[in-house]
């Protein structure tokens, strides 16, 4: 174990490609090279905040103990061996190609390898300017950085591929941000996470290579990603079976979104892991009631091209995207299509395996298939609370009584008083289901663990969010500690005082249903 002070940390990514040594923050277009050197801008007072322990053994690092230690964790401290840069990139936001976007806010400061062999690279976000910031200031506030240091550590633990949080600091400076774009700025505390991925390289690195037609760079970072990161693929074909796992492993991502009611909120293709990792926490949400519309990115209204239900398709259309930014190297651009074509059966037959767990079917026949088809319709039209649903419908499976009062068992998971064509539609489903589950082929016991391991009792609801920060920003930090242990065990019944619907007055409350891209 070592500390990040005393920590090796290697520069791979830096010594491998060309880049801008000039370390000038000026914003500006950066033709010809990957990344920017840019060292973090120093803040007033890092005070640690939160820390991964678990995370942390997995990096083999130890809990911060000096202010020198702490002090890397805001950028006021960089080691002999960090080389910090923020990497150029491009991508298409909410469907319009956006030209060059990069690193804004973030600035990554090297790689760690572990005993293992396994490389993770440590990045700052909100450490001050870059190149790519743009009109903005670089800065992050406590806000949104206590939202993605909890959501990236809460996906984890929720068995959802996604990048990690090993620590989130205060930097006792103010940041102006306006939440909401609506012309009301408000000074707010000032706030860095540390995120730790083995590579933060998104479909936006080669959109931009491919825009710029630097094709040698293109081929150089294709070629890297592949060697460093998919090391298993080899072959005169390795582009294109590269490409096919990078649709599998993009595909399995947004099953596991809708496993659990994970709403991203800004599906651009600069936010999409080359990895097939949930990446950039910012106007995300669970969704409370099941509503496919549902989107809690304010920039996202009217269209809600990001809504819950909209996720699978977006997730083509980026890929499609990063398929076009590959093509200068594909001779065969049939090839290409029809890696990307791949996606629809990948996707569904990873979805109704997903389904058939959450509803406890050892198997999956034509017949569950169209059980799971009118199963949605019930969660659509009725919009319960999903996450509630799914626990009584474990608990009624468990029961195993002959004639249950099906509509006041789930009362608990409804936010309205149902009509009565709804409650006929609840029981009739819901009948049919427990009619399945008899001829199931598996003992009960079974059947009840497949459900219980696929089905969260805990989600990081928006309102227990934005109530931790209300709390923190007064010097509460009571629920924000609880926080950090219930996103731990979101499988078990621990935390029953948060196993509730979401509040009424946090429907229409700022921060707790609709956030912007600031957030």
């Amino acid at each position: 174990m070592k500390n990040l002070v005393s920590a090796t940390f290697r520069n791979d990514f830096v010594t491998h490609f060309d880049g801008d040594e000039s370390g000038n923050t000026r914003p500006r277009q950066t033709p010809g090279v990957l990344y920017s050197k840019v060292a973090p801008t120093p803040v007033k007072k890092v005070s640690l905040l939160a820390w991964s322990d678990e995370l942390a053994r997995e990096l083999e690092l130890t809990r911060p103990e000096s202010q020198e230690e702490v002090d890397v964790l805001g950028g006021n401290q960089v080691t002999p061996s960090m080389y910090p840069y923020a990497a150029c990139y491009a991508g298409h936001q909410f469907g319009n190609w956006a030209g060059q976007l990069g690193d804004g806010r973030a600035i990554t400061l090297g790689e760690l390898q572990t005993s293992t062999g396994q490389t993770w690279e440590l990045q700052l976000k909100g450490p001050g300017l870059t190149p790519y910031s743009r009109m903005a200031d670089g800065r992050a506030v406590l806000r949104s950085s206590l939202r993605e240091y909890l959501m990236s550590e809460a996906m984890h633990y929720l068995g959802v591929p996604t990048t990690r949080a090993l620590s989130l600091v205060t930097t006792g400076d103010l940041v102006m941000r306006d939440m909401f774009y609506n012309g009301n700025p408000e000074y707010e505390p000032g706030a860095i996470v540390m995120r730790v991925a083995p590579t933060f390289i998104r479909f936006g690195n080669f959109e931009i290579l491919a825009a710029r037609r630097e094709n040698e760079n293109l081929q150089k970072l294709v070629d890297w990603t592949i060697d460093h990161h998919y090391p298993h693929i080899q072959g005169e074909n390795k582009l294109i079976d590269w490409y096919k796992e990078v649709v599998e492993r993009t595909a399995g991502m947004i099953v596991e979104w809708m496993r659990v009611g994970f709403v991203h909120g800004v599906m651009n293709t600069d936010n999409m892991s080359i990895l097939g990792l949930t990446i950039d926490y910012g106007p995300y949400s669970f969704v409370d009631d099941y509503d496919v519309n549902f989107t809690p990115n304010t920039t996202d209204l009217p269209g809600r091209r990001y809504a819950f239900g909209k996720q699978p398709a977006v997730a083509k259309w980026n890929l499609a995207c990063l398929a076009g930014a590959l093509s200068p190297l594909v001779n065969d651009d049939e090839k290409i299509q029809a890696a990307l074509e791949t996606y629809d059966d990948v996707y569904w037959a990873k979805y109704y395996r997903m389904m058939g767990d959450k509803l406890g079917f050892n198997e999956i026949t034509p017949a569950d298939i169209n059980f799971i088809n009118r199963f949605e319709k019930i969660l659509k039209a009725v919009k319960l609370d999903m996450t509630i649903f799914f626990q009584l419908l474990i608990d009624l499976v468990e029961l195993n009584e002959e004639e249950p009062n099906i509509l006041q068992h789930f009362n608990e998971s409804f936010y309205r008083e149902l009509k009565e064509a709804e409650q006929e539609m609840v029981t009739t489903v819901i009948t049919s289901y427990l009619q399945r589950i008899k001829e199931n082929g598996s003992d009960l016991e079974t059947t009840v663990a497949l459900m219980r391991k696929s089905n969260p009792r805990f989600i990081l609801r928006n309102y227990l969010l934005h109530q931790s920060i209300e709390d923190l920003e007064k010097g509460d930090s009571g629920l924000f500690q609880k926080l950090q242990e219930a996103i731990k065990d979101p499988y078990s019944n621990r935390f029953e005082e948060f196993f509730v619907k979401r509040p009424s007055w946090a429907t229409q409350k700022a921060g707790c249903s609709m956030l912007s891209c600031s957030s």
